[in-house]
């Protein structure tokens, strides 16, 4: 009977999914003692596929169906189905190094914690200058926020969410399932309804896990207008508007700061210059961030400015859909 649950919800994921599943058959720990459940939104590329020839040669993994394709509805579908007393959600876009099964499963009864993470670092598979500016902006405080599980840390922290989790099964009987309304957000949201119910979250810095990010503006911009449409739809799903920190909000407010005066201007044309403001305080402040980053790590210029326009205009523009969605209440 495996002691420990490691569900990972799958969907067209055939550029990723191997280094995931060789990075958990690499784990330091017994394999007698875990299960992999691979909750798959029906792909139609080769996922399945690369899953099943796993399965073939390591009867420990398993394929699950997931007909309505999301996240939330994968983690429930695993949950219902593990077996073992700890459950953990990885993700399919991620490698995770050699002793972070074994580390987050002993943190977790050590600290009597009701979940614990690790630090998720960013990197990209195919290393250019475009993509290896991406990854530094997705790895940087201006562009992610203040995050420590993004940042890093030295000892082991109290922290408001962590990428992922472990939890004790029972957990879930306590806290309740994921959110199936949440098509984004949804660790974020568990994790606040258990700290408004008296739970606690841990970050430990003993290992880490390595997620493989969008290489192309395109994909970054995509990815995140759902991020940031779903930081507002969820309040609206959860009924509660501590689900998400200031950090969620800076973009969207970066993006009102142009539209507003913008129209206003229509009004009284003054109010033009309130856009080219923050326009160019946006801008100069981008720039030197850039240059910095640059000059540091050898980056391309050009590529990490608009690597932080894409990911911050995308973010507040899907914020604002969100914000529209909600009002119209299409």
């Amino acid at each position: 009977m495996p002691k420990i649950s490691v569900i990972c919800p799958t969907y067209n994921e055939e550029k990723y999914i191997e280094k995931c599943i060789d990075s958990m058959l690499f784990q330091d720990i017994d394999k007698s003692d875990i299960e992999l459940l691979f909750v798959d939104g029906r792909s139609t590329d080769k996922t399945r596929e690369i899953i099943n020839r796993y399965h073939s040669t390591h009867p420990f993994i398993q394929l699950i169906d997931n007909p309505e394709r999301t996240v939330p509805f994968a983690m429930n579908y695993g949950i219902d189905a593990a077996k073992g007393d700890i459950i953990m959600r990885i993700d399919a876009h991620s490698h995770f190094e050699a002793n972070y099964v074994s580390v987050l499963s002993k943190a977790l009864i050590e600290l009597d914690a009701t979940n614990v993470g690790a630090v998720c670092q960013t990197d990209v598979i195919n290393k250019t200058p475009k993509s290896l500016a991406i990854r530094e902006v997705l790895s940087n405080k201006f562009g992610v926020g203040n995050s420590m599980f993004r940042l890093g840390i030295e000892d082991v922290t109290q922290v408001d969410t962590v990428p992922f989790g472990c939890y004790k099964k029972e957990v879930f009987e306590e806290y309740g399932l994921y959110n199936p309304k949440l098509t984004r957000n949804q660790d974020i949201e568990l994790n606040k309804r258990i700290l408004r119910n008296g739970g606690k979250i841990y970050l430990v810095p003993d290992t880490y896990c390595t997620y493989f990010a969008r290489e192309d503006y395109g994909a970054l911009a995509k990815n995140n207008f759902q991020n940031g449409k779903w930081n507002i739809l969820m309040m609206k799903y959860t009924k509660n508007l501590d689900s998400l920190s200031i950090r969620h909000f800076i973009p969207f407010i970066f993006v009102m700061s142009m539209l507003v005066p913008t129209l206003l201007s229509l009004i009284w044309f003054p109010f033009i210059f309130l856009a080219l403001l923050s326009i160019f305080a946006y801008s100069t402040l981008i720039t030197f961030i850039s240059l910095k980053i640059s000059s540091k790590e050898n980056l391309n210029l050009f590529y990490l400015f608009f690597a932080f326009i894409t990911l911050h205009l995308s973010y507040g523009t899907g914020s604002l859909m969100g914000l529209i969605q909600l009002i119209t209440k299409k």
